[in-house]
C-alpha cells in the first residue's frame, strides 16, 4: 500500500503492465516498489520446486523478483524487478511457470521434493547410461531455465568505452560520496559510480541526518557539488561488475533502460575504465533467518521494508510482523509505525532486548513457521504463539559487499563483532575500501573511513588532502548471530532462488562434501544470478553449526565477476551481424563486385571466392573454369590479403635466420626463399617467402590468417630476445596492393605491363626486384602457389584498383580470368602446397615432409625441440596425396584412415583428411591428408571412414603433388 512522503514525484503518475493487468506508479518507483504499492505480492516461482515467492529485497541481491521486460524482439527475461526502473507503458510480465503464475502446473516438483534433495541429479541421472541422451537431458532442458528469449534479433544499440582517472570510486552512498568529494577537492581526476539512479545508496532508505540535513538531502546536495566540478564524472546506473588487471575495471552503464524508447541512443555501454587507485565504498547486503516456510511471499528483508517505506512511500503490508537478532530490526519497526503501518509484533532472538510502548515485543523468541500459500497470513513463534500479519520483516544481520575485492583470488576474514566477513589484506593492487563495505556499519564511522582513505590516495598521488569531514551520529549497531530455528519441523530456506534448505546443507555435510567450495556445488548453493549475496553467509553458519567448526574455520567461497548479471548484448557492443567481426576490403574489391563475384570472409578480410560467369549453373562450374583456364592461359587473383612485413637493418639477414627454420643468412640480393616458421615447442605455425631486396632490405609475406600473429612474435623477438641486432621491422599489409599472375602466358602478359626482361634467364625461378609497371613504382615476385609459371606483382595499395583493371585489359588477348580462392585452394591442393588446414598448430616439420629444412647448422626459434624423438619419429604421420579408387567418389575432409580390414575405432585410427577439392585436370576428387608411415605406403588402398557423413570410401595413396610433381611448370 502507499505510504505519505518519500522520494517519488507524486506529479508523474505512470502506468504499467503488470502481466495481464494495468497499475499504476509513479516517477521515482522501481518495478519493485510500484508492484509493493499495489499490494501484488506474488511475482514469480521459485527455480527448482516452482514454489510461489514475493519480492524479498530491494536492490541487486533480489532473488526472488526475477522477471521478463518488453516484448517482441526487445524481450529481456530475467531482469530483477527491484532494479528495474519504471516508466510509462512499461511491460512486465512473471517468468519460470507452467500455466499462470497462480496455478502453476510445474509446483508439482514440490511434492516431490523428498526425492529431489541435494545432489540428486549426481545420483539419478548416472544410470541407466542409455538414458541420459534419450530422456534425461530432454527433460532437463525442457525444465530447467528461467525466463526465455524471443528468439529475434535484439533491436536494441550497445556500445563499448574507455574511461581514465585518478581515483575510481565505486559506490554512491555516505562513504563514496565523502570519498569523492575529498579526493576531487585533492584535485584527482575522480570517478564516482553507483548501479542505483538515485546517489546516496543506505541515505535515501533511512531518517539519519548529515551536517544538519536529511540523508536524501545532503545525498542530493553533495552529488549536484560532484556533477559542476570538472574534475568528477559521476557515473548514475552504473555497475562497476569486475576488477582486472593492470587497475582495469570493468563496468556496465545502463544508459536508456528507464526510457520506453532509447531511439538511436545506446541502450547500454560496457566502459573499460584504467584507474590509478580505486575506493570500495559498495555498502553491505542484509542478510536472512531460516526457519520454516521461511520463502512465502510477504516475507521481506528488514531494510527493504525501510527502504520501501521511506524512499518509496509503499508498504508491503497493513500489518507487519519483525523477526530480528540485531537493532537494526528495530529501526524498521520504529519507521513502519512514524508512517502509521501497524507492526503486529516485534520478535527478537535476544533475550536482553528493550520495552516499547508502541508494539507487542517477544524477547527472547524465534519465528517457526508461516502460513499463506500465495501470501503470508500468519506466523507461529517456537512457542507455539500465532501472530496475525501480512508481511514479515526479518533482520539476520548485514554482509559488506566484499565482492569485487575476490576477484584477485583474495580471501574475506571473519569480524566476530559484526557477525559477518570484511575484506582481507590481500586486496586487488590499488585498491581500498572504506564505509559498511570494509564493515564501518554505523553512519559516521562510514562517513570518515571515506574521507581519510580519499586523503590517504590523495596523499600518495602527490596531491595535498583537503576537504572537511561530513558530520553525523552513529546509530545503534549490536547483533547477537543467529542463523536458523531448530526447532522448526517444516523446510527452511537459505538460498531462495536455487532452493537450497538447511536440510540440504546438513545433508551435504553428511555426505561428505564439506569444504565451502564442493558444498557450494553439490547444493548448488550461491549460483543462482544473485551470487548467493542474501545466502552465502547465512549457508556457511549452518555448515560450521554441522561440523563443529566455528565459521572461521570453515571458511568461505570467493567471488569471480561479474558482480552483477552482465548482457550479452553489453558485451558483444557493436560486434553484431556484418560488425560482428570487423573486415577489410582488398583494392580489388569494387572491381571484383562489379564482375559478378561471390565473397567469402578469410582472416580479417572480405575476399573473392569466384567469379559468376551467365549460363553457369552453381559454383563448382565457375571454379572449374577458373582453374582450367588459369593452367591453360593465364589467372590473376588479388593476394593483397597475405600479410606483408617490411624488414630492415644490418642484421636483417641474421634475425631471419634466427626467426626462420630453414637458413636464410645467405639469400641473395634479387631472390626470393620459401620459409619454415616454427614455435618455441618445435611445431610449425606458418611458412611464406621472404625476398631480399638489397643488402639490408627483405619482404616477408606470411598467411592471410596468421599475419597478426607472425608480426608480434617477430616483434618480441626483436625487442625480448635479440635487443642488440639492428632491426627494425613495419607491417606493410595494407601499403602494397598485390596480384598473382599464373599460368603458362603470364610472361607474355607482364612482359606488356612492367619495364624489366622476363625471359628465364634474367628473371628465373624465385627471382625478385624493383620495376615499374604502367609507369608506377612496383615490386615483381617470381613465386607459384599454384604449379605454374607464375608471378606476383605489387604495387602502392591506391594503385589496387586501377591496376586490376589495367591487368585485366591488357589480359584480354590471352583470354585472361580472374580467379577466387576456390580455384585458389583447388590449384594449391593439386600441388599439395600446406595451407591452414594442414598447419594445425599440431604438426610437426617432419609430418609435412620438410623434416630437412629444419637446419642443425645454425640456431632458431624451435630447432632444438622440434628434434625430440617423438618429434621426428619414422612411423609418425606424413602428409601425403590420396584420390579414390572408385574416380566417381567424392572425398570428405574430417575422413580417417583405417587400414582394410581393420574395425572402426579409435585404437586403429591411421590418420585423417585435411583438404579436399576436385580436380579438373584429373576429373576426380582429390585430397590431402596425414597417415601413419604415409612416405613409404605409395599406391596402398586404405578406407576413409566418415561416421558422421555415414561414408567409406575406398583411396589410394600417392604424392601431395597431384599435378606436374617435378614442378617443370613453375620453372618454365
Amino acid at each position: 500500500m502507499r505510504l505519505s512522503g518519500g522520494l517519488i514525484d507524486r506529479g508523474q503518475t505512470l502506468k504499467f503492465r503488470w502481466n495481464d493487468t494495468w497499475l499504476k506508479g509513479h516517477a521515482g518507483d522501481t518495478l519493485a516498489s510500484a508492484l509493493v504499492a499495489n499490494d501484488v505480492k506474488l511475482v514469480g516461482r521459485s527455480f527448482k520446486y516452482h514454489r510461489p515467492r514475493g519480492i524479498f529485497s530491494a536492490g541487486a541481491e533480489e532473488p526472488n523478483a526475477l522477471v521478463q521486460l518488453r516484448k517482441g524482439a526487445a524481450q529481456e527475461p530475467n531482469t530483477r524487478a527491484t532494479v528495474a526502473e519504471l516508466y510509462e507503458g512499461l511491460t512486465a510480465t512473471s517468468q519460470n511457470h507452467r500455466g499462470s503464475l497462480a496455478w502453476d502446473l510445474m509446483s508439482a516438483n514440490d511434492l516431490l521434493s523428498p526425492f529431489l534433495s541435494a545432489g540428486f541429479y549426481y545420483k539419478t541421472f548416472m544410470w541407466p547410461r542409455a538414458f541420459w541422451e534419450k530422456i534425461y537431458e530432454p527433460v532437463i532442458r525442457a525444465s530447467a531455465g528461467l525466463g526465455s528469449l524471443s528468439g529475434k534479433a535484439d533491436p536494441d544499440l550497445y556500445d563499448h568505452g574507455y574511461l581514465h582517472c585518478d581515483l575510481l570510486v565505486i559506490g554512491a552512498g555516505p562513504a563514496g560520496l565523502t570519498a569523492a568529494r575529498t579526493a576531487a577537492q585533492s584535485g584527482l581526476r575522480v570517478i564516482i559510480a553507483d548501479e542505483d539512479f538515485l546517489p546516496g545508496g543506505r541515505l535515501n532508505s533511512e531518517t539519519y541526518e548529515v551536517d544538519g540535513q536529511d540523508g536524501p538531502g545532503w545525498a542530493a546536495a553533495t552529488a549536484s557539488e560532484l556533477q559542476g566540478m570538472d574534475n568528477v564524472r559521476l557515473m548514475t546506473r552504473t555497475t562497476v561488475y569486475g576488477s582486472f588487471d593492470s587497475g582495469v575495471y570493468g563496468a556496465l552503464e545502463r544508459m536508456t533502460d528507464h526510457l520506453a524508447d532509447s531511439g538511436s541512443k545506446p541502450r547500454q555501454v560496457l566502459w573499460r575504465i584504467y584507474a590509478k587507485r580505486a575506493l570500495l565504498a559498495a555498502g553491505a547486503t542484509e542478510r536472512s533467518i531460516a526457519f520454516g516456510n521461511n520463502d512465502r511471499p510477504g516475507l521481506m528483508l528488514s531494510g527493504a521494508v525501510r527502504t520501501y517505506a521511506n524512499r518509496f512511500a509503499a508498504s508491503p503490508g497493513q500489518r507487519v510482523a519483525v523477526f530480528t537478532n540485531n537493532d537494526d530490526g528495530w529501526r524498521t519497526a520504529q519507521d513502519l509505525t512514524a508512517k502509521g503501518v501497524t507492526i503486529a509484533a516485534l520478535i527478537d532472538t535476544r533475550a536482553d532486548a528493550p520495552d516499547s510502548d508502541d508494539f507487542r515485543v517477544y524477547k527472547g523468541r524465534a519465528v517457526a513457521d508461516t502460513k499463506g500459500r500465495r501470501g503470508l497470513k500468519s506466523i507461529t513463534l517456537e512457542n507455539g504463539t500465532q501472530v496475525e500479519c501480512d508481511a514479515l520483516a526479518i533482520a539476520g544481520g548485514w554482509s559488506p559487499n566484499v565482492h569485487l575485492t575476490c576477484h584477485h583470488r583474495g580471501r574475506p576474514v571473519w569480524r566476530e563483532d559484526i557477525a559477518a566477513f570484511v575484506p582481507g589484506t590481500d586486496l586487488p593492487p590499488g585498491m581500498s575500501v572504506a564505509g559498511a563495505a570494509n564493515g564501518a556499519m554505523t553512519l559516521a564511522a562510514a562517513l570518515k573511513s571515506g574521507h581519510e582513505a580519499a586523503r590517504t590516495i590523495a596523499s600518495d598521488l602527490g596531491h595535498a588532502a583537503r576537504g572537511t569531514l561530513p558530520q553525523a551520529s552513529d546509530e545503534q549497531f549490536a547483533i547477537t548471530p543467529f542463523w536458523h530455528v531448530k526447532s522448526s519441523k517444516a523446510r527452511a530456506w537459505v538460498d531462495l532462488q536455487n532452493d537450497v534448505t538447511t536440510k540440504d546443507i546438513k545433508q551435504s555435510h553428511t555426505e561428505g562434501f564439506r569444504a565451502v567450495e564442493h558444498l557450494k556445488r553439490y547444493t548448488t548453493l550461491g549460483m543462482a544470478t544473485d551470487q548467493g549475496k542474501t545466502s552465502n553467509v547465512l549457508g556457511l553458519a549452518i555448515m560450521a553449526e554441522a561440523s563443529g567448526k566455528s565459521i572461521p574455520e570453515t571458511g568461505t567461497t570467493i567471488f569471480r565477476p561479474p558482480y552483477t548479471p552482465v548482457p550479452i548484448g553489453a558485451l558483444a557492443g557493436r560486434a553484431r551481424g556484418k560488425d560482428f567481426r570487423p573486415f577489410r576490403l582488398t583494392p580489388s574489391h569494387k572491381w571484383a563486385k562489379e564482375n559478378g563475384a561471390d565473397f567469402v570472409e578469410t582472416g580479417m578480410w572480405l575476399r573473392a571466392q569466384w567469379f559468376k560467369r551467365p549460363g553457369e549453373k552453381g559454383w563448382r562450374d565457375s571454379v572449374d573454369r577458373e582453374v582450367e583456364m588459369t593452367r591453360s592461359g593465364v589467372g590473376i587473383c588479388d593476394v593483397t590479403t597475405l600479410g606483408k612485413i617490411d624488414i630492415q637493418g644490418r642484421d636483417a639477414a641474421e634475425f631471419l635466420n634466427r626467426i626462420y627454420a630453414n637458413p636464410f643468412a645467405k639469400v641473395p640480393v634479387g631472390k626470393v626463399r620459401y620459409g619454415l616458421m616454427l614455435r618455441e615447442d618445435g611445431v610449425c605455425y606458418d611458412d611464406g617467402t621472404t625476398a631480399r631486396l638489397s643488402e639490408n632490405h627483405f619482404v616477408m609475406t606470411t598467411t592471410t590468417a596468421n599475419a597478426v600473429t607472425v608480426f608480434r612474435n617477430m616483434e618480441f623477438a626483436r625487442q625480448c630476445l635479440w635487443p642488440d641486432l639492428d632491426v627494425h621491422l613495419i607491417s606493410t599489409t595494407d601499403g602494397w596492393a598485390q596480384f598473382a599472375v599464373a599460368g603458362p602466358k603470364s610472361r607474355a602478359l607482364l612482359q606488356k605491363v612492367v619495364d624489366i626482361d622476363l625471359s628465364n634467364e634474367a628473371f628465373p625461378f624465385m627471382a625478385c626486384g624493383e620495376c615499374k609497371a604502367f609507369g608506377t613504382p612496383a615490386r615483381l615476385f617470381r613465386i607459384s602457389f599454384s604449379g605454374e609459371l607464375a608471378y606476383e606483382i605489387a604495387v602502392p595499395a591506391r594503385y589496387g584498383d586501377s591496376m586490376i583493371r589495367a591487368l585485366m585489359q591488357a589480359g584480354e588477348e590471352f583470354d585472361a580470368v580472374p580467379y577466387g580462392t576456390e580455384a585458389l585452394g583447388v590449384m594449391r591442393i593439386e600441388k599439395g602446397h600446406a595451407a591452414g588446414n594442414e598447419l594445425t598448430g599440431q604438426t610437426t616439420a617432419h609430418q609435412l615432409g620438410m623434416g630437412k629444412m629444419v637446419s642443425l647448422k645454425k640456431d632458431a626459434i624451435g630447432t632444438v625441440l622440434s628434434q625430440r624423438p617423438e618429434m621426428i619419429r619414422d612411423d609418425d604421420l606424413r602428409l601425403v596425396g590420396f584420390k579414390p579408387v572408385d574416380k566417381g567418389a567424392k572425398l570428405d575432409a574430417g575422413a580417417h584412415f583405417l587400414t582394410k580390414g581393420d574395425p572402426e575405432d579409435m585404437a586403429h585410427d591411421q590418420g585423417w583428411m585435411t583438404s579436399v577439392a576436385y580436380s579438373p585436370e584429373l576429373g576426380h576428387s582429390i585430397g590431402l591428408g596425414y597417415l601413419k608411415r604415409g612416405a613409404d605406403r605409395m599406391g596402398e588402398v586404405v578406407r576413409a571412414y566418415d561416421p558422421v557423413r555415414g561414408k567409406d570410401t575406398a583411396v589410394e595413396v600417392c604424392s601431395a603433388h597431384h599435378i606436374d610433381p617435378e614442378g617443370e611448370r613453375q620453372r618454365g
